[in-house]
């Protein structure tokens, strides 16, 4: 009987053994998929960031590439129903309310995909999920 008992020590602690060589493994790799995980999510937030920057740098500068002839033009126009006067400061006015409009739509936009974007690792949480239900098994 003393024999048997040693080798089930023997055993039990080979087990033992096991299980944690098998636990730091999976841990290791567990963090692995998590900075992978985040990396993937962090680009594609950082794209939307940048489609954001660039919605608003365009809208800005093809405002500022078309403000000037659009003003001037309504400025004539209006200058035909009202005094000059009136005329040059109610024609920036309009077309700036537009272009305000426009970018913020833009920026409405990108800010709606953001929002959408899950940052939690949400593989590597299933995974973990995955290994507590299968370190539950090892150890009953």
């Amino acid at each position: 009987m003393a024999v048997s008992n040693v080798k089930e020590d023997l055993s039990i602690v080979q087990l033992l053994r096991e299980l944690t060589t098998a636990t730091r493994t999976l841990l290791k790799q567990e963090v692995d998929l998590a900075k992978t995980e985040m990396s993937e999510k962090a680009a594609r937030v950082g794209a939307n960031l940048g489609a954001l920057a660039v919605g608003g740098a365009v809208a800005f500068l093809g405002a500022l590439a078309l403000l000037a002839a659009v003003v001037y033009g309504l400025t004539s126009i209006l200058s035909k129903f009202m005094s000059l006067g009136v005329a040059v400061w109610l024609a920036p006015l309009i077309v700036g309310a537009i272009l305000a409009g426009i970018g913020w739509s833009l920026v409405n936009k990108a800010l709606e995909t953001l929002k959408h974007e899950s940052l939690a690792p949400e593989k590597t949480t299933q995974s973990l999920q995955e290994n507590k239900e299968w370190l539950k098994e090892k150890i009953s």
